[in-house]
């Protein structure tokens, strides 16, 4: 463990409603983008450790970690994992009524936030451990702190961080895989009839296109077609060979393995007229969620309670859950407040009293477990 900060010798602070939002205004108001993390984690670890957490600290990932409840290894562990990087330059932090703007507020420190607020606030049984992870570097292909956090916990149950509004419980993510394309070749005159670099670029991605609606034959739900998006196209010249290079992005439904479209789209080059060499990275398989277990039963209820109708919801996005999903197989899935279509916007805003329901939602969810 690094950085371990031990619990204040007073008694606990009490998360109420304005220590609640001040957290979040709090850490909204810290720039943390991926691999930038250090101060924000630093903040919610202090204060972790002012309301009640038993153990809090920077782990070796440079990850948040506050222990709530027992700290015996043997304990049932509820792992809250949620992320503390956000994506992009900061936007300004202000209010505006009860609206707070900013980046990171919806994606994820809202949700980031609620989990340790509900874990402060929680009547804990002696035998559970509420762990609530401030994971780094989520919006980077790395995952760093979900894949260390991944080989350190093993939890009974987990919840990921991540916005869906407060009355909807999200279920599964696609998976993910990313191509850098790259070509190199003889230059010819503009007059004459070779193809340019930017051509071979373009020829190559019409080829992928139509692998991809070829996949698509007869799927007609979002969530299981396959997406793919062209990220970035670059071409130039040494005066004497072209270059080109792209950067492609697909999106993967549950019964597509990353690998197996990677070796489809290198065979596909290989074949190609133009050819070209592909690197592939940041492959993450689909995850897909039980629908009915203990986790989502004390969510639904808990939103119930709270006036709410709970919901089902599957994203065509990837998050942590599809890195640590697969390695604990245990009943998984996604919570938290804010409307995510506002993710990597510059309108990133959250309203706070949707904050504050989910932070209750949190609360009595943990305590029906």
């Amino acid at each position: 463990m690094a950085d371990l900060r031990l619990p204040q010798e007073l008694p606990a602070l009490q998360a109420d409603d304005d220590a609640v939002e001040a957290l979040l205004r709090d850490l909204v108001g810290i720039p943390s983008p991926s691999t930038r993390e250090a101060e924000a984690v630093g903040a919610l670890v202090d204060w972790m450790t002012a309301y009640g957490a038993a153990q809090a600290f920077i782990d070796d990932a440079g990850n948040a970690i506050g222990v709530f409840g027992s700290t015996d290894p043997a304990a049932r562990q509820i792992v809250l994992l949620g992320h503390i990087d956000t994506f992009g330059a900061a936007l300004p932090v202000y209010l505006e009524g009860r609206t707070l703007h900013g980046r990171g507020a919806v994606d994820a420190k809202g949700s980031l936030c609620a989990f340790a607020a509900a874990a402060a606030r929680a009547a804990l049984p002696p035998e559970t451990s509420v762990i609530v992870i401030g994971a780094v570097e989520e919006e980077a292909p790395t995952s760093k702190g979900a894949r260390f956090a991944a080989e350190h916990y093993r939890p009974a149950l987990c919840l990921i961080g991540e916005p869906s509004n407060w009355d909807r419980i999200t279920l599964g993510y696609k998976g993910r895989l990313l191509l850098e394309w790259r070509w190199r070749g003889d230059l010819g005159h503009s007059a004459g009839q070779t193809d340019t670099a930017a051509e071979h670029a373009f020829a190559f991605w019409a080829q992928v296109r139509a692998a991809v609606d070829q996949h698509n034959v007869g799927r007609d739900r979002v969530f299981s077609r396959l997406d793919a998006a062209l990220q970035a196209v670059n071409t130039g010249s040494d005066g004497v060979r072209g270059w080109a290079e792209m950067t492609m992005g697909f999106r993967l439904p549950p019964d597509l393995d990353p690998t197996a479209l990677a070796d489809e789209m290198n065979a596909l080059a290989r074949t190609s007229q133009g050819g070209g060499a592909l690197r592939a990275f940041g492959m993450e398989h689909a995850c897909v969620a039980e629908k009915d277990t203990a986790l989502t039963r004390a969510l639904r209820g808990a939103i119930r309670d709270a006036g709410g109708s709970p919901a089902f919801v599957h994203k065509t996005g990837t998050s942590d859950m599809n890195i640590v999903g697969r390695i604990w197989g245990c009943p998984i899935a996604a919570y938290g407040p804010g409307d995510s279509a506002l993710d990597h916007t510059p309108q990133e805003r959250i309203d706070l009293d949707e904050y504050l329901r989910a932070v209750r939602v949190l609360t009595r969810a943990l305590e029906r477990l």
